[in-house]
C-alpha cells in the first residue's frame, strides 16, 4: 500500500445476496436486506424508475411484480462496495407463465443493500416467449 492510501475493507455481501434473491423469489424483503434509505434505479427498455428509501423499492416490486416466482442465478461476483449478480426470473401471473433477465449492481453497508441499479429485459409473455424461441437460437441457457 502507498504511503498516505486508505485501506478498504470489501464488504461480505454473501448475505445480502441469499436475502436479495429470496425477496425476489417470495416478494417478502427479510429483515435487514435493504437501508432505511436505500436508493434503486430501475431501467427497462422503455422505461426508468427510481426509489429513494426502502419502502418504496418494496412498493415498485408489489405494484409491478406481485407474483412469487423462481429465479435462476447465472452469476455473482464481489465487488469493492458489493456485489453484482446476473439471474432470469421465472413466474405464474394473469394465467400465464412470465419471464425476464436482470443484471443489478449494489453497494452494500453494514450487510444491507443501499444502493442498487437495476437493469431488466422487461416481462415477457408466453408470446414474446414463443416468438423469441422461433427467431433466434440462444447457444448457452
Amino acid at each position: 500500500m502507498r504511503v498516505g492510501a486508505v485501506a478498504t475493507t470489501r464488504p461480505d455481501s454473501t448475505v445480502a445476496v441469499a436475502n436479495l434473491i429470496r425477496f425476489l423469489e417470495t416478494g417478502s424483503a427479510p429483515d435487514g436486506l435493504f437501508a432505511a434509505d436505500a436508493f434503486a434505479d430501475l431501467s427497462l427498455p422503455l422505461w426508468r424508475v427510481q426509489a429513494g428509501t426502502a419502502a418504496e423499492i418494496l412498493a415498485i416490486r408489489k405494484e409491478d411484480h406481485p407474483y412469487p416466482g423462481q429465479v435462476r442465478v447465472e452469476r455473482v461476483e464481489a465487488t469493492d462496495r458489493g456485489f453484482t449478480i446476473q439471474f432470469e426470473e421465472r413466474w405464474d401471473g394473469k394465467g400465464q407463465r412470465w419471464y425476464c433477465r436482470e443484471m443489478i449492481r449494489a453497494d452494500v453497508v453494514d450487510g444491507s443493500i443501499a444502493e442498487m441499479s437495476i437493469y431488466c429485459t422487461g416481462d415477457w409473455d408466453e408470446a414474446t416467449q414463443r416468438e423469441h424461441a422461433a427467431a433466434v437460437r440462444l447457444i448457452r441457457p
